[in-house]
This record gives structure tokens, C-alpha cells and sequence, in this order.
């Protein structure tokens, strides 16, 4: 039997290198170790995509769990990123690893929803866990907007990314992530005044392509001067189970 001083020492960690710069996870439970060992599988797009940035750029990581390409982009490319994350458990380990990599002074986590408006709201859970996701804000309906019974239900702030750019909290990002599990449309909602700003490099997003509000999405970007390629699309796309149809679109001007 441990002693409570004893398990709090355990503090269990990954370790990864890349080019020389170590990237250091905290992993205290069975998910956070697999977020870790599927690091460059789950989706290699989003790592080759971090592999592009330029240094010294900015990133805005809008569901960002406990980090994991948050902290990649911020140790390996060395770049500012504003990371955001409003699940309770995520957002503490975000923190944790925020921390551990020595990144205070260049990541800022934020336990905040992004969307289309500002509001208090809920956040429903699909489970109450450490590196969990699939969680829904206001509304409770699953990735693939279907009714879904929250495991839990806590409360939540959300904010537009416009507001949060016109106000000076947040400068206008090179590179927006999105990914928010079904909600995204609404993400895009309240960023289309930054994201129409030459000053936005690049997008990654992912999309579900069952949803028409989700393809509708993907014409609005492209109204905005945005394109992809949809051989990286096809290469991305999941082909069987829950999530197939799913697929992170990488977004150039």
C-alpha cells in the first residue's frame, strides 16, 4: 500500500525528442498515456501541419484537452500559442504541461468554450475523465449532433474569437486549430471577421462530412480565400467506425 505522500511523488510522465528538444507529457491516467503513444498516428496531419509553422508565429488552439498539440507546436516550432480548453480535468493538465515544459512565459491556456456567442452556458460531458473528450457546449448532442445523456454537466463560460481579437486579448493568429466535436460551425461563426484577415496563414479543422453545416462550413472558407487539398483530406479521412466520414481539413491561402 502506498502512503499518500508516496503516490503524490508518482507524478507518471512521457518523454518524447524531437531534433534535439525534449517535449514532456504528464500522463496520470490510462487516456493521457494514449493521447501520448498515438501521438504521430491518430492524426499525422495535424503534426505535419505543426512541422510547417513559422517561428516566432502565433497559434490559437481552440479545443485544446490536456495539450498535446499545443505543447508539440510550442516546444518544436517555437511558436506563441493561446490554448483553449474549457473541461475541468483537460484544462488542469493543459496547465500541468503548460509547466512542465517550462512554457509559461509562451503558452496561455484559457478554460474557456469558443463559439458563436458570449455566454454562461453548460458544458455536457461524455464522460467524466482526464483526457476525455466529445463533450457538447449548451446543447446535448454528440459529435454528430444526435441526443446524447451527459455522463456530467458543469458549468461553462464561451466567448467569440472575434471579440476576444477586437478587444486586444488575443492578436490575430497565423494558425487557428478547431476542434470541438460537432460544434465547429459555430467556432467559425464567431471568428469569420479574424479568420477574413489576410493576417491568418492557415487553418486545420476538423470536419464531419455526414453534416450538411459542417460542408456548408467548408464553402464559407473558401469564400473567404481559403482552399485545401482534398488528396490530404481523403489520406485524413476516418474509413469505418463511430468517426468515419471524419477528417481534419487543412485550410491554405
Amino acid at each position: 500500500m502506498l502512503t499518500l505522500d508516496e503516490y503524490e511523488k508518482l507524478n507518471p510522465r512521457c518523454e518524447l525528442e524531437h531534433d534535439g528538444v525534449r517535449v514532456v507529457y504528464a500522463t496520470p491516467t490510462l487516456a493521457t498515456k494514449w493521447r501520448v503513444d498515438t501521438l504521430f498516428d491518430k492524426e499525422p496531419c495535424t503534426i505535419q501541419w505543426i512541422g510547417s509553422f513559422t517561428p516566432g508565429a502565433v497559434l490559437v488552439d481552440i479545443g485544446a484537452n490536456v495539450g498535446m498539440y499545443t505543447i508539440w507546436a510550442a516546444t518544436t516550432r517555437h511558436v506563441t500559442v493561446h490554448a483553449f480548453e474549457p473541461e475541468s480535468q483537460n484544462y488542469a493538465l493543459l496547465n500541468r504541461n503548460i509547466a512542465l515544459n517550462g512554457l509559461g512565459n509562451q503558452v496561455k491556456a484559457y478554460c474557456v468554450a469558443l463559439s458563436d456567442q458570449r455566454i454562461y452556458s453548460e458544458l455536457h460531458l461524455s464522460g467524466f475523465q482526464i483526457g476525455g473528450s466529445c463533450h457538447s457546449l449548451g446543447e446535448r448532442v454528440d459529435f454528430a449532433h444526435r441526443p446524447m445523456m451527459p455522463a456530467f454537466s458543469q458549468g461553462c463560460i464561451a466567448d467569440r474569437l472575434d471579440d476576444l481579437v477586437e478587444s486586444g486579448v488575443l492578436p490575430v493568429p497565423d494558425y487557428i486549430k478547431i476542434d470541438v466535436d460537432g460544434f465547429e460551425p459555430k467556432v467559425i461563426a464567431g471568428a469569420r471577421r479574424t479568420i477574413a484577415d489576410r493576417g491568418v496563414r492557415s487553418l486545420l479543422v476538423e470536419i464531419n462530412q455526414n453534416l450538411p453545416d459542417h460542408m456548408q462550413m467548408v464553402a464559407d472558407l473558401k469564400s473567404l480565400g481559403f482552399d485545401y487539398d482534398a488528396a490530404q483530406v481523403l489520406a485524413a479521412e476516418r474509413k469505418d467506425g463511430a468517426f468515419k466520414g471524419v477528417a481534419e481539413y487543412v485550410f491554405w491561402r
